[in-house]
């Protein structure tokens, strides 16, 4: 299902992308998705870093102590 963007411009600016045969309406598309896309990706890492924030540093080599936990329990 779509919805419809009613999007205002100069009529300049709509006879310029007429004449050079831009298809707007899937240029505003790409934009309006990459810009999703960004937003998303901008409000993971805030809260990563929130997180990361709220976690504090981990001593020592976290990884190598879970790996021979993990062995030392087979």
């Amino acid at each position: 299902m779509s919805a419809v963007i009613g999007v205002r411009v100069p009529k300049k600016l709509k006879e310029e992308l007429e004449k050079l045969e831009i298809n707007y309406s899937e240029e505003i598309r790409k934009f309006l998705e990459d810009l999703v896309r960004r937003k998303r990706a901008e409000r993971i890492m805030r809260r990563l870093r929130e997180l990361e924030r709220s976690v504090g540093r981990v001593e020592g080599n976290l990884s190598v102590e879970l790996v021979r936990e993990d062995r030392e329990d087979r």
